[in-house]
């Protein structure tokens, strides 16, 4: 799919205008409860499948579920980064106050590496031909780890980009309200939430290269590619806020997104064989019917937690 490059200015701005929007109406760093976060993540949905349709009347069906099939696999997957950054948050005590401007600031260092990662990657796969295998061999494996080794995850101050910036970079050990960078002393240093940041955005890259990988394997188009992209990771952060108190019933779900990465990794491979590319309509089918039934069984496993008296308290 060739596009102008105008079309592209024109999505760039209206990404860059949701944003400023964003950021001006939660200047203030308060708490976001429920119904304010259902709200938001009402209008991201809709503003994705406002998009699907213009891109219907505009590009035709085909080119409207290529871009729906990549916008769900993407907005799947992003509810595992809302398991990681619930980690992340709880791990560090972050203010809930504070947890929206972390989560904006992460939204924007997820945009441009999936940006990098999407021409890169596209462009690997239109030059090398095996370039397919090896990633869907790596989304096969990354399948693998997500069903089996999914509770392994590594402290957040272990990370290692984490330690090395607490090693470069001078680092008070404590919240200075919403800032990055602080003085101390009379010396600039970086707050507890810039190491926050830091550890959100490097945990990010690499569910990128997962996200980014599993939507080549339905489409190497890189307008398709980024627009489904952009649009589930604006929705990231209200979607954070909605699901936070709900992960714990989520028990099943990481099967069902490694189901979805294992798919792309076959579909991935198949592609460059005599099977050829399968049908959007059966991709779509697919990716709808993993996702339905990961959270209804996970639903339904701890519909007896939920509805289970509270303890009664001792006086």
């Amino acid at each position: 799919m060739s596009v102008s490059w105008w079309v592209w200015a024109l999505l760039m701005l209206a990404i860059a205008a949701m944003l400023a929007i964003d950021l001006f109406l939660h200047r203030d760093n308060h708490v976001i409860g429920f119904r304010e976060a259902a709200t938001w993540s009402g209008i991201w949905i809709a503003a994705g499948l406002l998009f699907g349709v213009i891109l219907w009347a505009w590009q035709g069906g085909d080119v409207a579920g290529t871009y729906f099939a990549g916008y769900l696999i993407e907005k799947a997957l992003s509810i595992d980064n809302v398991f990681v950054f619930a980690m992340i948050f709880a791990y560090f005590g972050v203010p809930a106050a504070y947890q929206h401007k972390v989560l904006f600031w992460g939204v924007i260092g997820a945009l441009v590496f999936r940006f990098v990662f999407i021409f890169v990657g596209a462009e690997l796969l239109e030059t090398f031909f095996w370039t397919a295998y090896l990633f869907g061999a790596f989304l096969i494996v990354t399948a693998y780890k997500m069903a089996f080794r999914h509770d392994e995850q590594t402290p957040p101050d272990r990370n290692p980009v984490v330690r090395l910036v607490r090693r470069l970079v001078p680092t008070d050990p404590a919240y200075h309200g919403d800032r990055f960078f602080t003085r101390v002393n009379g010396r600039r240093v970086a707050t507890l939430l810039f190491v926050v940041l830091i550890a959100v955005e490097t945990t990010d890259l690499i569910f990128a290269i997962d996200s980014v990988a599993a939507i080549l394997a339905i489409t190497t188009s890189t307008f398709i590619v980024w627009t489904a992209n952009a649009f589930a990771i604006l929705g990231l952060r209200s979607l954070y806020f909605c699901l936070a108190g709900l992960l714990r019933r989520f028990v099943h779900l990481h099967y069902g997104l490694a189901v979805l990465l294992a798919f792309a990794g076959v579909k991935l491979i198949l592609s460059e064989t005599p099977v050829g590319k399968l049908p959007i309509p059966v991709t779509l089918g697919v990716i709808v019917a993993t996702i339905a039934v990961s959270i209804a069984w996970s639903l339904r496993s701890t519909s007896s937690r939920s509805e289970a008296p509270e303890p009664a308290q001792l006086p």
